[in-house]
């Protein structure tokens, strides 16, 4: 495999270059560049297994380096320190990314990760569907959800409600089947929360839209519009309730 480092600081190319050289003898060679310029310039002249992606540089983004290097070719994993709306972004649309100052733990799980499903056919939907989301172009949200072989996109608004067992998450749908995804219910939390979802309980995390009524019976449920009981914590009663008011 070979791997490409696009980041301005070059502290942290090294770092990179020192952790992949220790812990990854499978790839063989390893390019490195510090500018939009030079990035899409060596993307265009190497052959790039891996590309580990910089969001903020000194002349540009990252962003700048990927439309400009189409059809994609490599596995991506995107580098940033806090920014909000891209982490949003990345999340939606299932993308690997690493947060700065660097976790070497992180850095070497995320190659791990890449190296194990290399999914380049997936990439440019997921990158199209990022650029959606960054970039504000539309109303009409969409969420990519990754299960082991296969990538599905899905609208927000078709989402009735999600079920969490450990690390896994159910998402059931109004006309579809359920999907399983091999991650938390937290990060959709974060991630769905301002879309009219709420998480009532623990184990759930409900579409507003979906609500029948709540009954506050036996410690409180939700009844959805299909029939489904969703169970409400004590806890959560009193802000549901208020949410609810001002539907």
């Amino acid at each position: 495999m070979n791997i490409v480092f696009i980041d301005d600081d070059k502290n942290i190319r090294n770092l990179y270059r020192k952790i992949v050289e220790t812990h990854f003898p499978d790839i063989t060679e390893i390019y490195e560049a510090g500018t939009v310029k030079d990035g899409i310039e060596l993307l265009r002249n190497v052959k790039a297994d891996l590309l580990v992606l910089d969001i903020d540089l000194s002349d540009g983004n990252g962003f700048d380096v990927l439309q400009a290097v189409k059809p994609y070719s490599f596995s991506l994993i995107f580098s940033t320190a806090f920014n909000e709306f891209a982490i949003k972004a990345i999340k939606f649309s299932a993308l690997d990314y690493i947060l700065k100052p660097l976790d070497s733990d992180e850095f070497c799980a995320a190659i791990d990760k890449s190296i194990a499903i290399i999914e380049k056919s997936n990439l440019e939907t997921q990158l199209m569907n990022f650029f959606e989301h960054y970039e504000k172009k539309n109303d009409s949200k969409k969420l990519v959800l990754k299960t082991s072989g296969e990538l599905h996109i899905v609208d927000i608004n078709d989402i009735i409600f999600c079920n969490s067992d450990n690390s896994y998450t159910t998402f059931s749908f109004k006309d579809s089947d359920d999907i399983i995804v091999s991650r938390s219910m937290k990060e959709f939390e974060d991630i769905l929360s301002d879309y009219n979802f709420f998480r009532p309980h623990m184990s759930y995390l409900v579409n507003l839209n979906y609500i029948q009524k709540l009954d506050k019976s036996d410690g409180g449920f939700l009844i959805l519009k299909n029939g489904k009981k969703i169970p409400v914590s004590q806890r959560k009663k009193a802000r549901l309730i208020k949410i609810l008011e001002e539907l």
